[in-house]
């Protein structure tokens, strides 16, 4: 069965047990690091498209201590954790105590899947196996597009559905393309100790992820995210010669704010200035109609899979090393 087969039965019975109490009014998108950053897309879209529908992200932790206030029987909480984070089983049950319904993406069952309405398995985007259609972003998103037609329509419904068809071979094609030059990237970074990632729009979490969880987490790097419109209220003051810079072009309305950004980086920046543009992995091989929605799963999948490791290779650390995670108590 295809994603978007499996993820229009899943939203059908949701939003079929919602309109029982009133219907949809919000949707709400939880999880902790990558799990929380892959929802962006999905957020995005329904801010960019929905005219009704309310949408927030919120990291399980967060959810637990602070739930908002309007969490009621016409919430939709969607969940993703690939193994069972015990903040995220921990935030479905304060939504579920609140009355919403709920929908978990897993990789592994657990006690997420036991108490939560609705579940979808995914393909971690790590596993070279994995289906680009099938990782956890891009079923986010075809669960926005979903309910955002099941509620309100989606002029693009069926040309959104038909693209993620395409998104694994634009993704196959983009790892050979990006190959050599992430190789030359790292080779040129495999000192540095900073990374700047910026980024805008539909590219924004791709960029919050790579720096977090590929950067901080799997290599022990600092690298700050910085919005490429905020990047000229505060960030741009430490650009110089030796900043190592990854600029993120994304497809889509806000390609000008990237643009802007790169044009003074270019003026100030030096030769660890990078640009990874959204035109030349692919994205444009879908209709504009809905390419920028797309952005985030091609981004981090070439982010993760091809960047974070060949700097791995070239640094000899392993992307599985870790100081802290799995290793000390940080309940």
């Amino acid at each position: 069965m295809k994603v978007q087969e499996e993820v229009l039965q899943i939203v059908k019975r949701a939003v079929n047990r919602l309109e029982k109490q009133g219907g949809v009014k919000q949707v709400v998108w939880i999880g902790a690091g990558g799990s929380f950053g892959g929802f962006y897309g999905a957020h995005y879209f329904m801010q960019q498209e929905s005219s009704q529908l309310y949408s927030t992200m919120c990291t399980s932790g967060e959810f637990i201590y602070a739930a908002p206030k309007n969490i009621d029987k016409n919430t939709l909480v969607v969940l993703c954790s690939m193994r069972g984070t015990i903040e995220t089983i921990e935030a479905a049950k304060v939504a579920r105590d609140s009355g919403a319904t709920t929908i978990a993406l897993y990789v592994d069952e657990s006690e997420l899947v036991e108490v939560t309405d609705f579940k979808i398995k995914y393909e971690s985007l790590a596993l070279d196996e994995s289906r680009l259609d099938r990782v956890n972003g891009s079923i986010g998103l075809c669960i926005a597009m979903n309910v955002l037609n099941e509620v309100e329509g989606y002029e693009n419904y069926d040309l959104a559905m038909s693209s993620f068809d395409l998104l694994d071979p634009i993704y196959r094609k983009a790892v050979e393309y990006t190959t050599p030059l992430a190789k030359e990237w790292a080779e040129l970074n495999k000192n540095q100790k900073t990374i700047y990632v910026i980024a805008s729009g539909p590219a924004l979490g791709a960029a919050y992820v790579f720096s977090i969880c590929n950067l901080e987490e799997m290599l022990q790097l600092d690298s700050p995210t910085v919005h490429s419109y905020e990047y000229f209220n505060g960030p741009f003051e430490v650009t110089d010669k030796n900043r190592s810079i990854f600029q993120l072009l994304a497809t889509g309305k806000t390609r000008p704010e990237d643009e802007r950004a790169l044009r003074f980086e270019q003026r100030f920046g030096g030769k660890k200035l990078y640009v990874l543009d959204g035109k030349e992995i692919g994205l444009d091989d879908l209709k504009p109609e809905v390419s920028p929605y797309f952005n985030h799963s091609i981004f981090s999948s070439i982010l993760n899979n091809v960047y974070m490791r060949e700097l791995s290779y070239t640094t000899h650390e392993s992307y599985e090393t870790r100081r802290y995670m799995w290793k000390e108590e940080y309940k």
